[in-house]
């Protein structure tokens, strides 16, 4: 009886799993497996940990108890059970991310004659695919999409309607217990992210267009953390979007995870530094990068995203930027102490997107001029959550506030018990920015 090896990574599903159907047809039997790489641990926060935990435990179960859970170093973990349970071939989803790249390489070479092969992608168009006539990468988004779409992508692969899974004798070290953390998190599971695409179709994704940058209305389909560890596949999206307006423009946004992926691929170095890189002038993260942390600046938008990420391990994606924009812009501290903040917290959090994400709004990264976009936190509350029902939901000392107030509380007649000063002044903050930008551009 001949066994394949698949090792699960950010692919934590049965449906549309193109390496599961190559593993199913290269063997008889096949022995899933999922490796806990402390390399990957080591950064992921509480929140991002404890919805991996439960999403294996509902992968073991879909899987008949067959899943492996082991804790090791892949270069040595995965040959080691290759070795144990005889498998001929290890199946994986490719990883084009830096570290996930080198590693597979490592993993290849100490296999020796057993292949690692690699079938599929966690994106709809694999990273490094798509290049400009002349080869290069793209750097900007829209010529990225033009092309994206003139390429196309696969239909969804079939589900197996059955597998033959076995444990091939292997030990399980378990999945880890919940690590504390007091977050409300997604409910974990394939089934689970499937529910909520179906409702998001059903309910909300006709009128996403004119809803996604309401962070009251809480109308985004909230799937970031699924995509993320592969509970669901962008091209199982795209293939049962329509083409209404909402629709078209959240195939869109799915287009942004492919582009930020390809950028972070061919810049590798663009996780941890600037992407283009001008010599600007950064303060040091003290007192008040400490208060942007804990949600309290004194301007309720940005207060209450910084409160979401710590009660929901998520933000809402209008107010990522808002929050990115007054750490880079008004306190002027250097987008990775920002970056690194949300990868802690963050349940979907996602080294290309999270990464390029904060760069676009510093104003190193893909955007063609960025650094003269300088968000309002005050125009941007009052234009994206204008009867304040996102502040108030998580900025409880402005629960009472409606109107103005609630935008300006510094206007009112008597300031909201507890809520505190504002630590900066946008309007000369906003000057700061531009002025050591001019100074950067001439150096």
């Amino acid at each position: 009886m001949t066994t394949s090896l698949l090792w699960f990574r950010r692919d934590l599903r049965l449906a549309d799993h193109p390496a599961l159907l190559a593993a199913r047809d290269a063997g008889d039997e096949v022995v899933p497996v999922f490796v806990l790489d402390d390399a990957l641990r080591g950064p992921s926060g509480p929140n991002r940990l404890a919805f991996l935990y439960r999403n294996l435990r509902d992968l073991q179960e879909r899987t008949g108890g067959a899943l492996r859970v082991v804790h090791g170093n892949p270069a040595t973990t995965v040959p080691r059970l290759v070795r144990e349970c005889g498998a001929a071939s290890v199946h994986i989803s490719s990883d084009h991310g830096p570290y996930g790249s080198a590693r597979d390489a490592r993993v290849a070479a100490a296999l020796h004659d057993v292949p690692l092969v690699a079938t599929g992608s966690p994106y709809g168009v694999t990273p490094g695919q798509l290049t400009k006539p002349d080869g290069t990468p793209y750097k900007v988004y829209t010529p990225f999409l033009r092309a994206w779409r003139a390429r196309g992508i696969h239909s969804p692969a079939l589900t197996p309607r059955s597998i033959r899974w076995s444990d091939g004798g292997l030990k399980d070290s378990g999945v880890p217990q919940d690590p504390g953390t007091r977050a409300d998190l997604p409910e974990p599971g394939e089934a689970a992210a499937r529910a909520r695409w179906k409702a998001f179709l059903e309910r909300q994704a006709q009128d996403y267009a004119g809803t996604r940058n309401d962070p009251g209305a809480d109308r985004t389909s909230r799937l970031s953390a699924a995509l993320k560890y592969g509970l669901l596949h962008p091209r199982t999206l795209h293939a049962d979007l329509g083409t209404s307006e909402g629709e078209t423009v959240y195939g869109q946004e799915l287009v942004w995870r492919d582009f930020y992926a390809d950028v972070l691929h061919h810049n590798p170095s663009s996780a941890r530094a600037d992407l283009n890189r001008i010599p600007l002038e950064y303060d040091p993260p003290g007192a008040a990068f400490e208060a942007w942390k804990q949600g309290r600046t004194g301007y309720p938008i940005v207060d209450a995203g910084m409160r979401q990420l710590l009660g929901e391990g998520w933000v809402h994606n209008r107010v990522r930027m808002i929050v990115a924009s007054f750490l880079t812009k008004d306190l002027h501290v250097w987008w990775p102490h920002g970056a690194r903040h949300f990868m802690e917290h963050l349940v979907d959090g996602d080294l290309a997107s999270n990464q390029h994400g904060w760069q676009w709004t510093a104003g190193t990264g893909t955007d063609a001029s960025p650094y003269f976009r300088v968000f309002n936190p005050v125009m941007q509350g009052q234009k994206f959550d204008a009867d304040g029902s996102y502040i108030r939901r998580w900025v409880s000392e402005l629960s009472h506030l409606t109107g103005k107030d609630i935008h300006e509380p510094w206007t009112c007649e008597r300031p909201p018990e507890g809520y505190p000063e504002r630590i900066v002044d946008h309007a000369t903050e906003r000057l700061e920015a531009l002025d050591r930008y001019q100074r950067a551009r001439t150096a």
